[in-house]
């Protein structure tokens, strides 16, 4: 992911989360919040609850992967937090890619 489309100050990531707008399914959180500036920038946090230090890394890379690969579903100017929640760790990355295109067909709508 691109330097500009990352959110990574703690500040940014309460702010979202306060006063943003929240979506949910079963494997994920996502905040939601509207901006002025004309681009998208993305969060990810993966609680330390859901394993070490490996497997939470790994799950962010293949969510990096998956947005990669679906940035084009993203509404414009905003800013997204997407928090994963304990059942990612049990599925492959296919289940977890549908699982996140299924939230954002919601985030969409």
């Amino acid at each position: 992911m691109k330097k500009q489309n990352r959110i990574k100050e703690s500040r940014e990531f309460n702010n979202i989360i306060k006063v943003g707008t929240m979506y949910k399914n079963k494997d994920f959180f996502i905040y939601c919040l509207p901006k002025k500036e004309n681009n998208i920038r993305f969060g990810i946090a993966i609680g330390t609850k859901l394993g070490g230090a490996v497997v939470r890394n790994k799950l962010k890379r293949q969510i990096k992967g998956i947005i990669r690969e679906i940035y084009n579903m993203f509404p414009n100017n905003k800013d997204y937090i997407i928090i994963g929640r304990k059942s990612i760790t049990e599925k492959d990355y296919q289940k977890i890619k549908e699982s996140l295109i299924n939230i954002v067909e919601k985030v969409e709508s």
